[in-house]
């Protein structure tokens, strides 16, 4: 087997939307990974609306820190980083 198989699927994840916004947040935002992640994960444990009650934020931006903490992890996980 050439390793063919597993290039092209590692090619595939990282032409996605949900990669290209992790690594731009990334790129642009280093010193912020660890928090959004956090703060994704806070999301996901509390939901959604009582997150953004709670932060006294609107729903729209509770649904992008989670989608930013998401497309993070998700960077990271594809790309290796342990940063």
């Amino acid at each position: 087997m050439s390793g063919e198989p597993d290039a092209d699927l590692l090619g595939s994840l990282t032409d996605t939307g949900l990669y290209a916004i992790g690594a731009f947040f990334a790129d642009r935002h280093p010193d912020l990974l660890d928090d959004v992640v956090a703060e994704a994960q806070a999301i996901e444990d509390e939901g959604l609306a009582r997150w953004a009650q709670r932060e006294d934020a609107t729903l729209d931006a509770a649904f992008q820190t989670l989608v930013t903490g998401l497309a993070v992890r998700y960077y990271k996980a594809v790309a290796g980083t342990a940063e």
